[in-house]
């Protein structure tokens, strides 16, 4: 049996970790949550999935990085820069809420990653790490980076292949004055205590020029981003991360972590994944620079298990260009109506047919409808919703599909075959004769074909007949396939309005 990507990293978890696993992920709560960051929850929880079914005992840590420092103004919060600019360089956990909708900046955007998690049926244990650190959580591994500075300095440069600075410090103190974490520095340690100054400039801020003296149980610091990273999995004890390409590439925080914890801390390592770009239209994803739709808006238009399978079913590295094309996602959705049939337990099922079928598997637990096309199609001919739950005969699935329906429209993302409006005018000529000919029961196969025999017969172009037929009926010269339309609309109904 051809095995999904979730199901191989479950069996190296059990061969190679021992119970209870663990597993970890995280963000920077810097920008919107796109789809880059939906993968880092996603996987995760593909993976406690895949143990989980083999009643393994996992636990999942989804780690807000809320410590960060706040180095940018990101584009959805530009209405904003004149009150956030002054917290540049600080902390995203003390930097304040400009909509005033949660208790910090870094809060705002992990928020919608909560609301996110819970419309993706993602559960995770939800960690701000800034709390860890005013906890004392950190505070040993801290101690010991200062103590063997050097040698963590040296693991650093040549993991990075890069020189750092001669004030290079494993810690980065939170300024006293201004609060700012991105233009201190480390101007003295010993033991437990160490000096620090607020003078750097790190061109999108500059310290306040403070100089002040902390000890590591003051908890006002953070471990350096390759040291950090590292020292979380510690603390957590995790079996199995991942991490997207870039970390993965020579130089990358990867190299830098196995080094860290197998040379420098002499743990044992878990078990890192990669995994590829997440692309919008051919573009690397930056939540800062708004390249990319939010997932917050495009989940107004998609279904969150549709959502989930585009990004579940490809192999692992492999890059997945997201294109919100309004035919592409058409495609996408009626990919993952098929998917929900695939008969997992036949052993016949390609592995083109299984990765569809796991991947719909952990996307959702049930088909919540019949067909999305056929509910856009009868809201387009009838505009009512009722009489659309009738014909389906999918009340339930229609109700789901409503809104998302009604946001295509609203935001005139409807495909340019699907957007119109049955308008019939009285047919006259080849037409009439056609709609004639037509009889009851014929269903939307059996039209389609109607239409070349007539045309053929009568020497018209099929290209030009369609056109003709479509424009008596929607005024348009394309529009949904002609069969499916004429069948939807019923041949009764369509005689009665065009004869």
């Amino acid at each position: 049996m051809h095995q999904h990507w979730s199901e191989n990293l479950a069996d190296r978890v059990i061969v190679e970790k021992k119970e209870p696993y663990v597993i970890s992920g995280g963000m920077t709560t810097s920008g919107p949550v796109h789809f880059g960051t939906l993968c880092e929850m996603l996987f995760p929880a593909a993976i406690k999935k895949a143990l989980e079914k083999k009643g393994k005992k996992v636990r999942y840590y989804f780690i807000a990085d809320i410590f960060d420092a706040f180095d940018s103004v990101p584009k959805s919060m530009e209405e904003y820069t004149k009150e956030l600019a002054p917290h540049l360089g600080k902390p995203l956990c003390d930097v304040p809420d400009p909509t005033g909708k949660s208790r910090s900046f870094g809060d705002h955007y992990l928020d919608e990653a909560r609301e996110l998690m819970k419309k993706f049926g993602i559960e995770a244990e939800i960690v701000r790490i800034n709390e860890y650190y005013r906890q004392g959580r950190f505070d040993e591994l801290a101690r010991f980076y200062l103590e063997h500075s050097d040698e963590a300095r040296k693991i650093v440069e040549e993991t990075s292949g890069k020189t750092e600075k001669k004030d290079w410090s494993p810690i980065m103190p939170v300024c006293e004055k201004c609060g700012r974490i991105a233009t201190t520095r480390v101007t003295a340690h010993e033991g437990e205590s160490y000096e620090y100054a607020c003078d750097r400039d790190v061109k999108y801020t500059k310290g306040c020029g403070f100089r002040g003296k902390n000890r590591i149980s003051d908890h006002r610091y953070k471990i350096v981003w390759r040291l950090h990273w590292p020292s979380w999995k510690q603390i957590f004890g995790t079996s199995i991360e991942g991490a997207g390409m870039d970390h993965h590439t020579k130089g990358g925080s990867e190299d830098t972590c196995k080094a860290i914890t197998k040379n420098l801390l002499g743990k044992e390592y878990h078990i890192p994944y990669k995994y590829g770009f997440i692309l919008f239209k051919g573009k690397k994803y930056s939540k800062s620079k708004g390249t990319g739709m939010g997932i917050s808006e495009i989940s107004t238009l998609l279904m969150p298990e549709v959502i989930k399978y585009m990004l579940l079913k490809p192999d692992l590295e492999e890059n997945v260009d997201i294109d919100p094309d309004s035919d592409k996602i058409l495609r996408k959705i009626e990919e993952f109506e098929y998917a929900s049939t695939v008969d997992m337990n036949d052993p016949e099922a390609s592995r083109s047919d299984r990765k569809k079928g796991i991947a719909f598997a952990l996307s959702t637990d049930k088909m919540k409808w019949k067909s999305f096309l056929d509910a856009l199609l009868y809201f387009q001919i009838y505009r009512d919703w009722e009489k659309v739950k009738e014909m389906t005969g999918d009340p339930d699935g229609v109700e789901y599909l409503k809104s998302y329906i009604e946001e295509w429209i609203d935001r005139k993302f409807m495909p340019d075959d699907y957007n119109f409006t049955y308008a019939p005018k009285k047919a006259s000529g080849n037409v009439r004769k056609f709609i004639e000919s037509l009889e009851s029961g014929m269903d939307a196969l059996a039209v389609h074909n109607a239409v070349f025999e007539f045309a053929n017969a009568s020497a018209i172009q099929p290209k030009d007949f369609f056109a003709e037929i479509y424009d008596a009926m929607i005024g348009k010269k394309k529009g949904p396939r002609l069969g499916k339309l004429i069948a939807a609309i019923g041949i009764e109904k369509l005689k009665k309005d065009m004869l």
